[in-house]
């Protein structure tokens, strides 16, 4: 098939459905076309406790409403693809942040919560190397981490 042609029909596809969710009242147009600012200084960070200050807070405590779920690995076979899986039960979480402490730059991934939402993630992150993974989440304002080493195998970070 030729390459053009997937990308019309995967255009056309997305905004099929995005038309059909307006349609029927599920998405609101400036819901769909709404851009969230891309906190560039967050991903450039080199350390957990800088993360936190560009994110907007000024320190993290430790707490156990925030957790890893399966299939979150303690050993990654290979480092360019490493699910991370969490939930937090922290009331009022309006964020949650993946870290990895060793990769270039800390902040991985981040992901706002709005009301009503459930306060779970699930993705796949790159790491270089055996490394400790952060959960980091907001919550009324305030910030809550829980942290997981992962051994990885083979690299991903260009390793």
């Amino acid at each position: 098939m030729n390459t053009s042609r997937r990308e019309v029909l995967k255009a056309g596809g997305g905004m099929t459905v995005m038309a059909l969710a307006a349609g029927a009242g599920l998405l609101r147009p400036e819901q769909a076309f709404a851009q969230v600012a891309w906190n560039k200084t967050a991903f450039d960070t080199k350390s957990f406790a800088d993360t936190v200050k560009a994110l907007g807070g000024a320190s993290a405590s430790e707490n156990q409403g925030v957790r890893f779920a399966s299939p979150t690995p303690d050993i990654a076979e290979n480092g360019a693809l490493v699910p991370v899986t969490v939930t937090s039960s922290i009331p009022n979480t309006e964020s949650i942040a993946i870290l990895v402490d060793k990769n270039p730059n800390t902040l991985a991934a981040n992901f706002t919560i709005l009301p009503g939402m459930d306060p779970f993630i699930s993705t796949r992150v790159k790491m270089g190397q055996t490394s400790d993974v952060y959960a980091l989440v907001k919550a009324d304002g305030r910030y809550y981490y829980a942290k997981k080493e992962i051994k990885v195998t083979i690299g991903g970070c260009g390793g």
